[in-house]
């Protein structure tokens, strides 16, 4: 059975990190209200990349979507009908987080559903209020209509550049996401189909990573080692494919003096490895050929 990891990743998340301790806290633990989880971190919108991954890998039927920055919201898929007060007079449109939230609500009640709030830093402070109500009672209250949301489907995912509303972070679990992986993996030649000959060049890729300060993930590696073994032939090449490849590495980083050596060694290796691989390759063809 795949992993979360492998999960996020093939919904667009890609990690080193495993979210696995952090999803049992927040799924597991007893609740009297909608379960929430807080996304933090520098990583900008790789925050909304996971929300929307770990919501799909969770393989809930239902994904509702709202961003607090966002002029021309789509329209949500349930439209609350004009309401008129005692007078006759039609009461003015349902706002977007109403129509989302109410809707996600709705859902609810029959499916699992999860409701991700983006940027919610700039929302007036008065729907922090509102949403933290959501979350202690799961009522959603809309002019005189109420929604209530089942707190065994619905699941809140909250995402802002600043610090929640006090009382709202306490009913979250917090969850920091990063620009780049902060577990280090540290592969091996057999991982991608290479035998024990190409070990030096991932010692020196190794060593190149640690000084950097980033943790490539598995398919970033692969992208680089293609790269290196189909295109890179000077260390302003290598330069130019670990930016292209690796998120969240630092292009100012990448030109620094101090780093040349270390680039320098993956250049050697490489080229040592693939020129010892082209050598075999042709002895081997050679050899095919004299028993002919």
């Amino acid at each position: 059975m795949p992993s979360l990891r492998e999960k996020l990743a093939e919904h667009g998340f890609e990690s080193n990190d495993d979210y696995e301790f952090q999803l049992r806290c927040l799924l597991e633990s007893p609740t009297r209200g909608v379960r929430t989880l807080n996304i933090e971190g520098d990583g900008e919108r790789r925050k909304t990349a996971f929300a929307t991954a770990l919501a799909h890998a969770l393989d809930y039927p239902h994904v509702l979507y709202h961003d607090f920055t966002d002029e021309h919201p789509p329209l949500p898929e349930i439209i609350l009908p004009p309401s008129r007060d005692e007078l006759g007079r039609e009461e003015p449109p349902i706002a977007p987080l109403d129509q989302i939230v109410s809707e996600a609500c709705a859902q609810s009640e029959g499916e699992p559903t999860v409701l991700i709030l983006d940027q919610l830093h700039a929302a007036d402070f008065r729907e922090h209020i509102r949403v933290h109500r959501l979350v202690r009672s799961g009522v959603w209250t809309v002019l005189e209509g109420r929604y209530f949301a089942n707190p065994r489907h619905l699941l809140l995912f909250l995402i802002s550049e600043e610090p929640l509303y006090h009382s709202l972070q306490k009913e979250s679990f917090r969850i920091w996401i990063g620009r780049v992986s902060e577990r280090q993996v540290r592969y091996c030649p057999s991982d991608f189909g290479l035998d024990p000959s190409a070990q030096p060049l991932f010692d020196a890729f190794a060593d190149l990573f640690r000084v950097l300060g980033t943790a490539p993930t598995r398919s970033e590696f692969t992208h680089l080692l293609r790269d290196l073994r189909l295109h890179a032939r000077s260390v302003e090449h290598l330069q130019l494919s670990l930016y292209g490849r690796t998120e969240g590495l630092d292009r100012q980083a990448l030109a620094a003096s101090s780093l040349a050596g270390e680039l320098a060694k993956v250049m050697d290796a490489a080229q040592t490895m693939w020129a010892a691989a082209s050598i075999a390759s042709g002895a081997e063809t050679s050899f095919t050929g004299s028993d002919d």
